[in-house]
């Protein structure tokens, strides 16, 4: 992810101090926050539903009864959120965000960062109010899809915005890192292989986006007595599962070597 970089009047130099960037937690949040919202619907999954026990008041429990932490979600999408909403929002804003740098990335780290941000500080705020009600309802899965219903029709924008991202990084060889910089700068002659890999986490992040509003109305038609399953639902979580692990170590390896850059390039 060396895309802040550019040319500069001394050859291997960088004035750091005009060239912010910070894609390196933001990578890091990305992935965290794909694998929450795995997670989370797992949870979801097995607090509700039929299939196994029964408890005392006669209501049905998907794999059996279990207890929903919703404070445990708020703040993990709490914290995700505001990391992903402050830097994104500052890098949508600022044009270019580095004086060095390419306006492209403000577009594809900033906005997409500023969106998804946003998304999990909705959520967060949602399980903070109404958490109670959602671990009380007798299937707290089926009343959490309903209530992301209406917001699936922008995140399935978001992932066509994805399809974009990816399209161009490949066209335009976008995502090449520097010779300067450690592992990632190896592969500076040959732009096509950064450009090829970030956009095909791009493409796969935005193929769940788009089969998002599927697999809620998957979950929505299920009854509530049956397992919950789908093409839309399975697919959605492995590739979101898959990105959500690649984007989190790809971004710790970035802690290292963006530190590299800064340190050859001072």
């Amino acid at each position: 992810m060396g895309g802040f970089f550019t040319g500069v009047e001394s050859p291997g130099m960088i004035d750091w101090a005009a060239m912010p960037t910070y894609n390196t937690i933001m990578s890091v949040a990305v992935g965290a926050g794909l694998l929450a919202v795995v997670l989370f619907y797992r949870e979801l999954r097995r607090a509700g539903g039929a299939t196994g026990t029964a408890d005392s008041a006669g209501s049905k429990w998907r794999g059996g009864r279990h207890v929903l932490n919703t404070d445990g979600w708020a703040l993990i999408f709490g914290v995700l959120g505001l990391i992903l909403t402050l830097t994104g929002l500052h890098m949508t804003l600022s044009w270019p965000l580095a004086a060095g740098g390419f306006a492209f990335d403000n577009v594809i780290f900033g906005e997409t960062s500023l969106a998804f941000g946003v998304l999990m500080l909705a959520s967060a705020w949602y399980l903070w109010k109404r958490g109670a009600d959602l671990k009380a309802d007798v299937d707290p899965l089926g009343m959490a899809a309903s209530t992301v219903r209406p917001l699936s029709i922008f995140i399935a924008a978001l992932g066509l915005a994805l399809f974009a991202i990816a399209l161009a990084g490949t066209v335009y060889q976008l995502f090449a890192a520097p010779p300067q910089e450690p592992i990632s700068g190896a592969f500076a002659d040959y732009p096509v292989i950064e450009a090829t890999f970030m956009s095909l986490l791009f493409a796969l992040v935005g193929l769940g986006a788009v089969l998002f509003p599927f697999a809620v109305r998957t979950v929505l038609r299920t009854p509530v007595d049956a397992p919950v399953g789908g093409a839309a639902i399975s697919v959605t979580g492995v590739v979101w599962t898959i990105t959500g692990i690649v984007f989190v170590l790809f971004g710790a390896m970035n802690f290292y070597t963006h530190i590299g850059l800064i340190v050859n390039t001072m």
